[in-house]
């Protein structure tokens, strides 16, 4: 016979009979699951599964010639009833990989591969997950049914890499499809578990918010964005956690009242709206005043990167969808509202504020904004509010957005720009405001009176209302408060003749963005 060698980079352990009485030698999946109890499985027992495989006639799948990935479940994920119940056949076809002979070390993580499911009524895939020296398997049920729900369900690969004759089989810590624990019973899953991917966010829960557990175990539907252990593992996040009260604040801005599954956010993100259209107004969290906006990244192979911000923080969900009975949780890889960016950075990466980045690019305005030793206060217009002002003061000339015109612009900015001892929330400001206040801009004093309405802000500044996309954005040297006008005047730039800022500022709206893109 031909033979091939393949060298490995760890040891293969054989299946191997414990009893001399019921030898086994190569075995298919189906024989390994009856032989189990024979095999050197450690702790691990599989009966429950088995009992499923046979009551719902699915031994062939096990049986049959080819290659195959098996995902079997132990006895310890089946509690507590009535889960083993949820085992139907179509749950059983989700725990296989037609084709696929996946090992876990060389299968590329966040891969999709299909199932034995996968129909326009019903579509499972699996993928890997690796995290502090364990490998997870993931399902997501992309397109679900009443028994079936969307969303992904994770499971800790607790035994790996057996081989079989038809294939490879994964013991898993609980069966994949089924969503039948809560948002809290997720969390609570990893209590034992330091190295579960968000066993400290648990801890930080449980020490921090007691009453925030409550809170989200009485919510109908929730949206919960857990962040890594690596997320809370930064220096600065672990300074963070010696304030209580503040700790509490920030662990509310982690959930909202709602679910949004990825397909949702995308849809409530910045980037999806339409050029010259108005942004979302973020998503209200469970911290007083404090909401959450979302944007998608789009990638270089079109793969998309979804970000979320809370409290100044931009976080990527880097595990989205797990399902729960009452919600979503997606993981993420930052700590919302513990600072991490100065302002200059803040507005580099920031979708909304390009054209005010780039603007100020001009005679080194944006230099200052990374300076950690002063307090800034940074009334930032979004990119809309450019193209609103050309429309609102054509009698401005276009000598105001041209490079050798810079000066002009950059006295504009100075304008939105307050540098004090402090920097200044919403909050602080309405605090302040008997009739109006008077701040330190970087040009001249800034005069505003803030109104508050409901869950928002609004300014007035030279007769005109002014409204606070996204208040108290905040970065490790100040705040940034988005807002939807520029202060702008027509008697900032007086020039006879030329081409108007309402024929220019489109064009150049247009450029800014397609420059960023690129």
């Amino acid at each position: 016979m031909t033979q091939v060698l393949h060298i490995i980079n760890e040891v293969l352990e054989p299946v191997r009979s414990n009893s001399a009485e019921s030898p086994i030698y190569n075995p298919n999946a189906f024989q390994f699951l009856n032989q189990s109890e024979n095999l050197n499985l450690g702790d691990h027992r599989v009966r429950t599964f088995r009992q499923r495989i046979v009551i719902e006639k699915k031994e062939p799948i096990f049986k049959a010639e080819g290659r195959f990935t098996f995902f079997i479940p132990v006895d310890e994920g089946f509690k507590p009833e009535p889960r083993p119940q949820k085992i139907d056949q179509l749950v059983i076809d989700g725990h296989v990989l037609p084709n696929e002979v996946l090992f876990t070390a060389p299968t590329p993580e966040k891969v999709p591969y299909p199932t034995l499911v996968f129909s326009d009524n019903l579509r499972v895939v699996v993928s890997f997950l690796k995290q502090q020296n364990k490998v997870y398997v993931q399902s997501d049920t992309q397109v679900g049914d009443a028994n079936h729900p969307a969303g992904v369900v994770l499971a800790e690969i607790v035994k790996a890499n057996i081989p079989v004759r038809n294939g490879v089989v994964h013991l898993i810590q609980r069966p994949l499809m089924v969503v039948d624990s809560t948002v809290k019973d997720f969390l609570e899953s990893f209590k034992e578990k330091e190295d579960g991917p968000v066993y400290k966010f648990y801890e930080t829960i449980r020490d921090f918010g007691d009453e925030i557990m409550a809170s989200i175990n009485h919510l109908t539907d929730v949206t919960l964005f857990a962040p890594s252990n690596e997320a809370l593992n930064e220096p600065g996040v672990k300074q963070m956690l010696q304030d209580k009260n503040r700790m509490k604040e920030i662990l509310k801005l982690h959930y909202v009242k709602e679910r949004l599954t990825l397909e949702k956010i995308k849809d409530k993100s910045v980037s999806q709206k339409s050029f010259g259209g108005k942004p979302h107004v973020g998503v209200p969290t469970a911290a007083d005043k404090k909401k959450l906006y979302f944007n998608v990244v789009q990638g270089p192979r079109e793969n998309q990167t979804v970000t979320v911000e809370g409290g100044g923080v931009n976080a990527t969900i880097i595990t989205p969808n797990i399902a729960a009975t009452n919600g979503i949780i997606h993981i993420i890889d930052r700590l919302l509202g513990v600072p991490y960016t100065t302002v200059l950075d803040k507005l580099r990466t920031d979708p909304m504020l390009n054209s005010t980045y780039l603007l100020g690019q001009r005679r080194g305005f944006n230099d200052q904004l990374n300076d950690t030793t002063k307090r800034f206060t940074y009334f930032a217009p979004l990119d809309y509010a450019w193209k609103d002002a050309a429309n609102n003061y054509p009698s401005t000339t276009k000598k105001l957005f041209m490079p050798e015109y810079s000066y002009h612009t950059k006295q504009i900015l100075e304008r939105h720009l307050v540098i004090a001892d402090q920097a200044y929330t919403m909050a602080k400001l309405k605090e302040m405001n008997n009739d109006t206040i008077y701040l330190p801009a970087a040009r001249d004093v800034l005069k505003l009176r803030v109104k508050e309405y409901g869950e928002s802000y609004q300014l007035e500044w030279e007769g005109k209302r002014i409204r606070v996309i996204r208040p108290d954005v905040e970065c490790t040297n100040g705040i940034i408060h988005v807002i939807n006008a520029v202060f702008l005047k027509d008697s900032d730039v007086r020039v006879t003749g030329g081409a108007s800022l309402a024929t220019l500022a489109p064009h150049l709206i247009m450029i800014l963005i397609a420059k960023w893109h690129l």
